[in-house]
């Protein structure tokens, strides 16, 4: 099933931005392109980085489920609450508006009484996985700028993915994946946003935060926080953009994270507010979603201030002298170098990198300070700084050299802009490190340089690994040290050393597991266990 979601068809942003002034996180700078002002020479254009305010993008999606006839109501079904099966008075009926529950739902206008929504059909063919794709497409690429927010009114999903795609839909890769029990779902250690820093801002994580069961049937959102991630950078009140700026400007992989042309939420398994599947009313077992939620731009490279939503698609209303759906490109004629995204440095007008005329040749030595030579390169039409300065590079001496990384408390002409990484030679895999000056470690390392071990490593020219071992027992619950490297758990465990039990609820292991919990547990047999294995692992 597909459709468009149409709902205004005008210039999108800049009627926001007054309204969105008190948002710290909708990057209200870089708002004009160009002003007038007043030189030697008289009156001239002074070129500045500019961008599209932020925006509600649900407005301007195409939205595709998959199967396409997973939608509820044809044939008419009737739904049981899931919190009580006995309830059974819900509709769904494609033929009849006010029992259809279409996916136009999930975007429409929030508020309403009753809650309009959303709904798949029942869990009727279990054990078959009740699986749905819901893939958002906006046909140009866009930079988020909040929170991905998807409301359920049936009890949030027990295990889900939420993906991307920077190619249209041809290839995907994950955001976030997120599971009741993330190491039985997915064979990850569950984490939160909050256990991530600057230098594993990129990881991909599990998280268990957002996908209880029903009692917690007030809890109905799941979120992908970007706000939290632009906080490692802003600070969490979000009031340090310039550093966030400038991280974006210099590191292409952060920029590409929050960039996207496409999202993917793939439904793995549904709520059912306990550990059984009632198979006797499987109609209590269903996907409903109220409300989804995208902020964020079009991605115009900074050579743009207002984007337009004609004939279904999203373009940029570009400057510059330059041009393309994402103003991508330089126009005809104004090719005198090569084209360049706009940057957000110096903070706050940035450079504009405008594309000039075709006959201007070898001018604008743009080198902020680190060189005083530039050179015409005929072959590529460009012309670029020569034999930078204080370890600087690029085409205007605006990047770091490898094994360097930017200051982000000096403009970009200081001679100290570029501070050396320093990482050390055993700990680190490299002598280059991220933006922030965190080098990338070996497995084991930790440390801003990689000069510190985490725990269960020792340091030998480096850290070497040793989790555990058999002698100090640090496998619990009956485990067996590996190689010194990893605890092989017994089936009633999982954990790093093996110390949580696999059937961990608030009311205990359930009585028909075949064991007695409370003898599982034994202090004296988990003793007994171990001194058992290991004796075995010796003969």
């Amino acid at each position: 099933m597909t459709m468009w979601l149409v709902l205004t068809v005008q210039v999108i942003w800049p009627g926001l931005c007054l309204a969105m002034q008190h948002y710290p996180t909708t990057w209200g700078h870089y708002d004009m392109c160009k002003s007038q002002v007043y030189t030697d020479e008289g009156l001239t254009w002074d070129y500045m980085a500019c961008q599209p305010e932020a925006a509600d993008m649900t407005k301007y999606l195409k939205v595709t489920l998959d199967p396409p006839n997973i939608t509820c109501g044809d044939p008419p079904e009737t739904y049981c609450a899931l919190e009580n099966p006995y309830m059974c008075n819900n509709e769904c009926d494609a033929a009849t508006e006010e029992l259809a529950h279409p996916p136009e739902l999930m975007f429409d206008f929030e508020g309403r009484n009753p809650t309009t929504f959303w709904q798949s059909t029942s869990w009727r063919k279990y054990p078959k996985p009740l699986t749905v794709n819901i893939t958002l497409s906006w046909n140009k690429t866009i930079e988020l700028t909040d929170d991905i927010v998807i409301t359920f009114e049936s009890g949030r999903p027990e295990q889900m993915v939420l993906e991307k795609s920077l190619d249209y839909g041809r290839t995907w890769q994950p955001y976030q994946f997120y599971a009741t029990d993330c190491l039985d779902a997915f064979t990850m250690e569950p984490k939160t946003v909050h256990d991530l820093s600057q230098f594993t801002l990129l990881d991909i994580i599990c998280t268990e935060e957002y996908s209880r069961g029903y009692v917690w049937k007030y809890d109905k959102t799941v979120r992908f926080e970007i706000k939290d991630r632009f906080a490692l950078f802003a600070g969490p009140r979000l009031h340090n953009m310039a550093s966030l700026y400038g991280q974006l400007d210099t590191t292409k992989n952060l920029r590409d994270f929050f960039t996207i042309t496409d999202l993917r939420i793939s439904l793995l398994r549904p709520a059912t507010g306990a550990t059984m599947v009632d198979e006797s009313n499987l109609s209590r077992y269903f996907y409903a979603i109220s409300d989804i939620k995208v902020h964020g731009r079009c991605k115009c490279n900074l050579h743009a201030n207002s984007c337009v939503f004609e004939k279904e698609k999203l373009s940029c209303e570009c400057e510059h002298n330059t041009t393309g759906p994402d103003c991508g490109r330089c126009k005809r004629n104004y090719q005198g170098r090569a084209w360049s995204a706009g940057s957000y440095l110096p903070i706050p007008k940035g450079t504009a990198n405008i594309c000039v005329p075709n006959n201007i040749g070898p001018v604008n030595c743009e080198c902020f300070g680190h060189s005083n030579r530039c050179s015409y390169i005929e072959l590529l039409n460009t012309v670029i700084c020569v034999s930078c300065k204080h370890n600087t590079r690029g085409q205007h001496c605006q990047l770091c050299k490898l094994g360097f990384y930017r200051n982000a408390s000096a403009e970009p002409d200081d001679e100290n802009v570029c501070i050396d990484c320093n990482c050390d030679p055993f700990g680190s895999e490299s002598d280059r490190c991220n933006g922030t000056g965190f080098c990338k470690c070996k497995a084991g390392a930790t440390g801003v340089k990689c000069h510190e071990c985490q725990p269960g490593y020792l340091w030998d020219n480096g850290c070497k690994s040793r989790v555990c071992d058999n002698e100090l027992l640090r496998c619990q619950n009956g485990g067996v040290c590996v190689n010194n490297v990893r605890c092989q758990c017994p089936p009633a465990f999982s954990g790093l050393l093996c110390e949580k039990p696999r059937c961990e609820s608030e009311g205990g292991c359930s009585s028909d597991s075949g064991s007695d919990p409370g003898l599982t547990q034994s202090p004296l047999l988990l003793l007994l266990t171990s001194a058992c294995t290991l004796l075995l692992t010796r003969l």
